[in-house]
């Protein structure tokens, strides 16, 4: 393809990559395409559209239950490893939303407040904690304050989180990789990725965790922590959260420690429960 050539998904974002609403109705319109490109190993197809312009729309069923595209013959096929094409997918949909392109108006104006004590806190809080090297996935990363910890011990994290106001500040502001930033229900990220694919999994700051919202919680950590093939590593507010958060993973297999963390301050990062395979 011409450097010049207009590339487009048809889904708008991550979770639509799940159920499909677009590439569904797209199948069943019937799409005038003048030539198809299946991507890799059957990981999306691309369609040269001419009409009202010429442009590629690539559709993928990778991460969804609903095979659709199967059936569609290709008679080009065009080289991808799966990390490639997905790596390609987190940074189009993060680019498109730090670029605005889904918004009527942007209500946030300039960079995130980032509290300095309290990423070198973290960052001395995680250092003998964490196992040089791993690979990390953080999830509900808000607005990429704690994901500077994890940068200055090295890592280089997978992050997620669904508030989109928070992620995009995060990403115009450099906090955030775009190769590597999910704007997605932390419960949904189990169709990106397999059990075990992270050495860790950590969350910083999770809840406030209540009798509403209880349920909600434990589903994101039970679903996040299936990521993890070595450690988990929460951090709360308050020590109930903490052994709450410590009750449900034992019950999942985990097998960890409450840690009293607390300084003068009492806000951040109070508790923690870190816990191995």
């Amino acid at each position: 393809m011409e450097e010049e050539t207009q590339i487009f998904l048809a889904e708008e974002s991550l979770a639509d990559l799940i159920n499909l609403p677009v590439t569904l109705e797209a199948i069943d319109s019937g799409l005038d395409f003048e030539e198809v490109v299946r991507i890799g190993e059957w990981l999306g197809i691309a369609l040269r559209l001419t009409d009202p312009m010429e442009f590629w729309l690539v559709l993928t069923d990778r991460y969804s239950g609903a095979k659709v595209l199967e059936n569609i013959p290709t008679k080009r096929v065009v080289k991808s490893s799966e990390e490639e094409f997905q790596e390609a997918l987190v940074e189009y949909f993060a680019t498109s939303l730090s670029d605005e392109l889904f918004c009527e108006s942007c209500i946030e104006a300039g960079p995130p407040l980032h509290v300095q004590s309290r990423i070198e806190r973290l960052e001395e809080f995680l250092r003998p904690i964490l196992p040089p090297d791993g690979t990390v996935m953080e999830i509900c990363c808000g607005n990429g304050m704690t994901t500077q910890s994890l940068r200055k011990l090295g890592f280089d994290p997978w992050t997620e989180d669904v508030e989109k106001c928070e992620v995009c500040q995060a990403l115009k502001a450099g906090f955030l990789d775009p190769k590597k930033t999910m704007l997605l229900d932390a419960r949904q990220l189990g169709s990106f990725f397999g059990p075990e694919d992270f050495d860790i999994v950590a969350g910083f700051m999770v809840g406030l965790i209540d009798d509403v919202n209880r349920t909600l919680w434990q589903e994101i950590l039970l679903e996040g922590s299936k990521l993890a093939k070595k450690m988990v590593v929460y951090t709360t507010y308050t020590k109930p959260e903490a052994e709450w958060v410590a009750e449900t993973l034992g019950k999942a297999g985990w097998q960890g420690e409450v840690i009293d963390n607390r300084d003068d301050f009492g806000i951040y990062d109070q508790w923690a429960y870190v816990a191995k395979r």
